[in-house]
This record gives C-alpha cells, structure tokens and sequence, in this order.
C-alpha cells in the first residue's frame, strides 16, 4: 500500500469519526453518507486482501524453495546416480536421468522433475534392482506434488496483491471524492459553528501526492545563481 492511500484511508477513518459523532440531517446527506462507509469499508477490506496475499506468496515461495533444494540436492541426486549405473547396461536410460540446471526457471525445474519421475517409474525394476530406494519414487512424487502446488500457491498470492493493489487504487480515489462531497455538505451545516468546523477541516484534509521537484540542467558554462542570488558573470 503506497503512501498516499495510507494517508486517504486514514483521512476517511477520521472522517467516519467525525460524522458519526456529528450527524448531519438531510436524505441527501444520509445517501452521500452511506456510500462513503460502504466504499470504506471495501478499501478495507482489500488491504487485508493485499496484505494476505503477501503473506500468502511469500510463505509459499520459501516453502518452493526449500522443496527445490531437497529435490534437486537429495532425492534427484539419488535418481540420477543410479541412472547412471542402469545407463551402462541400457544406453536408452542415458538421457533419461540428468540433474537439471540449477539456473531454469522453477516452471523448467518442475517440467524436469516430472519428466524423471515418469522416466523412473516406468523402470522402477531396473532401478531398485541397480541400488534405488524402493521408496524413493513415493518420496519424489510427493515432493514434486508439494512443489507444484507451493509454486500454484505463490503466483495465486501475487494475483490476490496485485488485484487488490489495482482495485483499492480506484476506490481510493472515489473515497477522496465522496470526501469533498461531504465536505459541501458539513461545511454549509456547520458554517456558524467555527469549533465544529475547524474540527471537520483538520480531520477531512485529503492528502495530495507530492510533486516532484523540477531541476532544470544548466546550459554548458552556465553557473545556476544560488537560492536568492544572481549568476556570476561569465
């Protein structure tokens, strides 16, 4: 969440306070009203989203990590040790059982592993009989299994953050406008009420994005005059 939307969502959370403690009379003002909670509360509820999601994506990209290295590191090499042995006798086996590149991209790494896995399990005989663990293949099954779905969990996490991250950026801004909305309507019914007033205008200020600073590059040979002063001259 970036910082403006922080700061808006803070602003509507004062403002809510505001008019719940201040009601204002008038079905026009009811109606702007609950419009307002009503998209609070959905921005609300995609922060939580988006938070999620984070969470989500980073627990299981941690979890495909740590599958990655115990394929690639114990039951693969495993795999592949044996397959070399079986390749001796059977010169077809000798594609079959390679360590796949440690730099493939984890869709690569899992198309492999899968791609092994079937190879193994059609010559499982050969294999146990050459060295393999018979419980190897149940091993890298379930392995490749937790892989995959950590690998689904992932990107299902960075869709949930980035959805909510898009959608919560349109609401924000129709939060800000049903803001000044409002503000028409409290300023007019409190005009002779400065205490009250004042109080509406430090709890409804709406913060802008900030602009960025423009630094215009001098000309070759030109000296920019400080702040306040004049360029020397050339």
């Amino acid at each position: 969440m970036n910082t403006v939307v922080r700061r808006t969502l803070e602003t509507a959370a004062r403002v809510r306070e505001f008019l719940r403690a201040h009601p204002v009379e008038g079905t026009s003002y009811v109606n702007a009203l609950a419009r307002f909670e009503e998209l609070l509360v959905r921005a609300q509820g995609l922060v939580a989203q988006q938070r999620e999601g984070t969470i989500v994506a980073r627990a299981a990209s941690a979890r495909r990590k740590e599958l990655r290295h115990v394929l690639q590191f114990e039951l693969l090499r495993h795999l592949v040790r044996v397959g070399v042995v079986a390749a001796k006798d059977r010169t077809d086996l000798n594609e079959q059982f390679k360590f796949p590149r440690a730099n493939r991209s984890h869709l690569a790494f899992l198309t492999a592993a899968k791609g092994m896995l079937a190879a193994a399990e059609a010559q499982k005989d050969a294999l146990v009989s050459e060295g393999m663990s018979e419980t190897l293949l149940e091993d890298l099954g379930k392995a490749v299994g937790e892989f995959e779905a950590a690998s689904e969990a992932s990107r299902a996490g960075r869709r949930d953050h980035i959805g909510a991250r898009a959608e919560l950026a349109g609401i924000t801004l129709e939060i800000t406008e049903r803001i000044r909305l409002l503000d028409g309507l409290v300023r007019y019914r409190f005009r002779k009420d400065g205490e009250l007033l004042g109080a509406w205008m430090s709890a409804s200020n709406v913060p802008s994005p900030s602009r960025a600073k423009v630094v215009v590059k001098p000309a070759d040979g030109v000296v920019p005059p400080s702040a306040g002063g004049v360029a020397p001259a050339a």
